[in-house]
């Protein structure tokens, strides 16, 4: 009987913990500036959306060029070794290689 009462009395307190743990809540908008149109925020959003989109486009092409080059140094590595056993620095380069890719790709995909 015991533990159970230890265990509601520390679930109580945790919960009653919980509001003062939790993150302060920000307003969901700004307060408006005097003199600002509907279309000056549509256009500064627009802007701030180019902003991203085209440092986006630079990621991914910084990464594309990347994973051309470790494409290159695995195949390199692979044509050099007659055996069929991959080694260790390969192995990591095609961790690195599935990274970029993913990475590209989730950027591509938002």
């Amino acid at each position: 009987m015991k533990p159970i009462l230890r265990f509601a009395a520390a679930a109580s307190l945790a919960l009653a913990l919980t509001p003062f743990a939790a993150p302060q809540s920000r307003p969901l908008h700004q307060t408006p500036i005097e003199g600002e149109t509907t279309e000056d925020k549509l256009a500064i959003a627009k802007n701030q959306q180019e902003d991203l989109l085209k440092a986006d486009h630079l990621k991914n092409l910084r990464d594309a060029r990347h994973l051309i080059e470790l494409a290159e140094e695995l195949k390199q590595e692979l044509e050099k070794n007659d055996r069929h056993v991959l080694s260790l620095s390969s192995l990591k380069q095609t961790e690195e290689i599935e990274k970029l890719a993913k990475r590209i790709r989730s950027r591509l995909v938002r």
